[in-house]
Formats: C-alpha cells, structure tokens, sequence
C-alpha cells in the first residue's frame, strides 16, 4: 500500500462510528472542488488519535464543514479494502447550518440523547441508557447541561 499526504475540506457525510476500542472513529467527508454535484467525491475516513475520535464522536455532526488532514492510503493489488483516509488533524471550519424543525426530532450528541419539539424551546436531555440528565432551556445550553451532569455540578441555571 502507498500512502499520499493529503489535506482537503469537506463535509461530514453522516454521524462518525465509534471504533471496537472506543479509541477509533470512522466517518465519510464529501469533499467538492465546485459547486457541481458531478464533481463530488466522497472519502473514507478513519482516526486513530483519541482526541480527534472524541471530538468526531462527542462534538461533530453531519453537515459540520470540516478541514482533515492525513494521509490517502491506496490499496495494493491483493486487498479488497478501497483507498481511505487515515487522518490526524481534524479542524471545525463551519457547523452545519441549524434546521429548521416542523416535527419532533430524536438527535444524538455522543451517548446523549436530545429531544427537539418545534412547539417549544427547551430541551429535554437524557443518555442512550435512558436515564434522566435534566432540559436545558434553549438548544444552546445543552453542552452546558451535558457537561454539569458529566462533572457532578448541579444542571445550569437560566
């Protein structure tokens, strides 16, 4: 296999998947040099940098733009794997734009589960397990909720 030093700016295709070891993230960027459909192309991506799986994992979401680096790795001509990414510089260069809700939506933020309702503005938060973190009062204070209940510190105030 040869490796190719590359750095391109994408965005993230779809939630990134943890790997066996919680260590390792996989994910896809769809990186685009025009405005063309036609002219997208989609990379596999992995990390095996605990830093950057947390913040794929924890921190990221599809539509996030993203600037990766690392090296292309072409496969040689006896495996069955296609080329991929193995990154190890991962940088934020613009959120994906927020939705606009018309109906009751389940989304992830790592292993927190968050419950999006158009008719109100407060949040209610709780982990994949099912237990009770609290609402945040607004979609903004959700990180700020996760992370007091993370840190033992009593759920922010509004």
């Amino acid at each position: 296999m040869s490796a190719i030093p590359l750095v391109l700016d994408g965005y993230l295709d779809e939630l990134p998947v943890p790997g066996d070891d919680g260590l390792t993230a996989r994910f896809r960027v769809i990186s685009s040099p025009t405005d063309d459909a036609a002219d997208e192309t989609v990379f596999a991506c992995r990390t095996a940098d605990p830093h950057l799986a947390h913040a794929l994992l924890n921190l990221m979401r599809p539509g996030d733009l993203l600037r990766v680096g690392g090296h292309l790795v072409l496969p040689g001509p006896h495996t069955e794997t296609g080329p991929r990414m193995d990154v190890d510089a991962l940088e934020l260069l613009a959120p994906a734009p927020a939705r606009h809700l018309a109906e009751m939506v389940l989304d992830r933020y790592g292993p927190y589960l968050v419950v999006f309702n158009p008719e109100v503005d407060t949040v209610p938060v709780f982990t994949e397990a099912g237990t009770w973190v609290g609402t945040a009062e607004h979609a903004d204070a959700i990180t700020d909720l996760i992370h007091a209940h993370e840190s033992g510190s009593p759920p922010p105030t509004p």
